[in-house]
């Protein structure tokens, strides 16, 4: 089995393709070495000490290094936990953890008033944003729309990258502007 690897935007992330299916639908982003516990594959990587990220996508795997990390000591640690997971077809999740989707923000609760904006923003996130960013590494979520303004979750590369406030502001925040007018400003949250 043979493990590609991509550079992403952020420094500190790198993107493992090992050539399946990762994730059947959706993403999860393992934040903190709590979170990871749900995952066999995400725990060892955070257990290897220098991870301070793990996000799986539909085909890949990113995983972020801990500030002052040189990549070129960590990456075959990760290689070879990646390649022995998939090789014997581990489960990604523990059964016992069972996998959800974050809920919302009670914060951001969507007004019923804005249904039509809410749904033209997440068609646009879904598929103009999404596709792109998963090709850095990362993910970005919708959370909320609330007096024009859109608020989104950066993952995987995109959390800490130093070009994801340009992403968001030069990038996404004009495509929404431009297609859905009630948009003003986007957030990261």
């Amino acid at each position: 089995m043979l493990i590609e690897t991509e550079t992403t935007p952020n420094p500190a992330t790198l993107k493992f393709l090992p050539g399946r299916t990762v994730m059947e639908a959706g993403t999860r982003d393992f934040a903190t070495p709590e979170e990871a516990v749900a995952s066999p594959l995400a725990d060892a990587l955070f257990g290897l000490g220098d991870v301070t990220g793990v996000f799986f996508g539909r085909d890949f795997v990113s995983v972020t290094a801990a500030p002052a990390t040189d990549w070129r000591d960590l990456k075959p640690d990760v290689l070879q936990l990646l390649l022995e997971h998939f090789s014997a077809d581990m489960p990604l999740f523990r059964p016992s953890a069972g996998f959800s989707v974050p809920a919302p923000d009670a914060d951001f609760a969507d007004d019923p008033a804005d249904a039509d904006i809410v749904e033209q923003i997440k068609e646009l996130i879904e598929t103009r944003v999404r596709p792109a960013v998963a090709n850095d590494g990362g993910d970005i979520v919708y959370r909320g729309f609330d007096k024009g303004k859109v608020y989104l979750r950066m993952q995987g590369a995109c959390a800490g990258c130093p070009s994801s406030s340009a992403t968001l502001k030069q990038g996404i925040e004009q495509l929404l502007k431009h297609y859905v007018p009630e948009v003003t400003e986007v957030r990261a949250v």
